[in-house]
């Protein structure tokens, strides 16, 4: 047992040029998938929203997938690089092309919280911007992997066009469940109620209507306070 030999946990092992910037910005970039994934967890703990949960499972589908496909092709990572694993396709390509291509669609398509025309405009440009953002960050962590010889061209290519068709496929599935109203089911289950799960994010601003309602318990404070102060001097 003594003599066994140490393994490496290399889930944020990642090998670079500590002399090239472009190979320092990439081994960062290598790390977004995994703070992703600490950020759909919080914020389904923290929102209890339906949206985030499906997004999330979507996610882990399409990881599965990743997985399955590895396993099947067997092709092998650039000879340059010393990292284990299949290397086809790139599941940090088609992590970041799943999330960017989803959220997309839920922020341009789904995302409709009901403001007067000049605000919703102004919010669909944010939105549509924001859109296009995540696909830049998409693209900028399947480059940085070809760039530290983690893959070939081909196989994070191969990776963004597995998770486009997975985010595709997903939304449409989420899409039909709603229509079938199975999320109301869902939410009239007594598991959904004793997590206070929630489906509001499709059709509200939440920051807006979060600030709206502690505006609202603000001015009811002010008023107890002024009418307080008013039975006083009386």
């Amino acid at each position: 047992m003594a003599d066994a030999p140490l393994a490496s946990l290399s889930l944020t092992h990642v090998h670079y040029n500590p002399e090239d910037l472009l190979s320092y910005v990439s081994a960062y970039l290598a790390l977004v998938p995994q703070a992703l994934v600490i950020s759909y967890v919080t914020l389904a703990w923290a929102s209890r929203e339906v949206e985030v949960i499906l997004m999330f499972a979507g996610q882990m589908g399409c990881e599965a997938l990743n997985f399955v496909l590895k396993r099947i092709i067997k092709e092998e990572r650039p000879k340059q690089m010393f990292g284990k694993g299949y290397g086809m396709p790139s599941s940090h390509a088609q992590f970041m092309a799943f999330f960017a291509v989803y959220a997309g669609l839920f922020l341009v398509f789904r995302h409709s919280p009901a403001l007067a025309r000049p605000a919703a405009t102004v919010h669909f440009g944010v939105r549509a911007l924001l859109s296009l953002v995540l696909c830049v960050a998409a693209a900028a962590v399947a480059v940085s992997r070809v760039y530290l010889n983690y893959h070939t061209p081909k196989q994070v290519l191969a990776g963004c066009s597995a998770g486009v068709s997975c985010a595709l496929a997903w939304y449409f599935v989420t899409r039909q469940i709603r229509v079938l109203g199975w999320v109301d089911w869902v939410l009239d289950l007594k598991v959904s109620k004793f997590f206070r799960l929630r489906d509001l994010v499709v059709n509200e601003d939440l920051v807006e209507a979060g600030w709206r309602h502690s505006e609202a318990k603000r001015a009811s404070k002010r008023k107890g306070h002024s009418e307080h102060r008013v039975e006083k001097t009386e």
